[in-house]
């Protein structure tokens, strides 16, 4: 373990793209979202909350870091 690795801790939550299986439409989403995230084109739940982290109910595109 390096020295700045114990100062500037890596986060644990990531920002994902993805896409509406519906639609087609992308759109970036938080990891740990708190609240259900809906596509912006068709209204159907792509994330729903779940304790911590998001339960992605659509395809994963990529995580971006």
């Amino acid at each position: 373990m390096e020295f700045g690795e114990r100062l500037i801790p890596k986060p644990k939550s990531r920002f994902l793209k993805v896409k509406c299986l519906e639609c087609g439409n992308e759109q970036i989403i938080f990891g740990c979202a708190s609240t259900h995230v809906k596509c912006l084109v068709c209204d159907k739940v792509l994330a729903q909350p779940c304790g911590s982290k998001a339960k992605i109910r659509t395809q994963i595109e990529k995580v971006l870091t």
